[in-house]
């Protein structure tokens, strides 16, 4: 195989794919590429939204092994086919980190004890529509301005003086009323793009990803992805 021909960059960077792949996901040897992609489609976004195109390439390649040698390659990839495997192979293999390509790093943080109207003037006043809840140094919670929305239009609805109940409320006695926890989840700050898109996918209830040091509860909080984020995730996955 001449060096650093078509063949040859498409070979490594298969190769990286399919390495990659059954190392994080810890699939078997004896599993075909083609299984191999089809299982990751619900692992990973970058897989799901290429499959046809991996599992076109993986029948490539083989045209170029089970029917060549080093000395004579009958199926030389197109430059187009070449430069689009060693993206995916680049997503796949090296993908972006969420904290360094997107996501709103200044997170302002409410204690437990912060009043609904101040809580209100907060995120009228910032913009920010997600506010992580402590009690002392301890996640407890995240305040979502649409599901705070929600929750007030039901006290209208019976009939409670609203005033009076936003003025008296702790946001932290109300997070259960707010919904179940399942809305946002935790992550450490080595979340990347594409399973941060993963994640919202496969939960479609989930509106925030609250990115710490740690991924723990009491761990420094970096910043905060929403769903709202996931078109600008896509733009950055096409052109990384």
């Amino acid at each position: 195989m001449y060096k650093n021909s078509n063949a040859e960059r498409f070979i490594l960077a298969y190769n990286n794919i399919d390495y990659s792949l059954r190392a994080i996901y810890n699939l078997k040897r004896s599993m075909s590429f083609t299984d191999v992609i089809r299982r990751c489609v619900t692992l990973n976004s970058v897989v799901r939204k290429y499959e046809d195109d991996l599992i076109t390439y993986g029948r490539l390649r083989n045209a170029i092994i089970h029917q060549g040698n080093n000395k004579f390659i009958i199926a030389e990839p197109h430059d187009d086919i070449v430069k689009k495997i060693e993206h995916l192979a680049g997503l796949i293999t090296e993908p972006p980190k969420a904290l360094d390509r997107i996501g709103n790093k200044e997170v302002i943080t409410i204690n437990k004890d912060f009043k609904l109207d101040k809580t209100m003037e907060l995120i009228s006043r910032t913009g920010y529509g997600n506010l992580p809840i402590y009690d002392g140094d301890v996640l407890i919670g995240i305040c979502n301005a649409r599901k705070l929305i929600t929750l007030l239009g039901q006290k209208i609805a019976e009939n409670i003086n609203l005033q009076e109940y936003v003025s008296n409320t702790c946001v932290g006695d109300v997070l259960e009323e707010m919904g179940e926890d399942y809305y946002f989840m935790l992550a450490d700050e080595d979340l990347t793009i594409d399973t941060a898109m993963n994640n919202f996918e496969n939960n479609r209830k989930l509106l925030i990803i609250l990115i710490t040091v740690d991924g723990k509860e009491n761990g420094k909080p970096l910043a905060i992805i929403s769903s709202a984020d996931i078109i600008d995730m896509k733009k950055i996955l096409d052109v990384y």
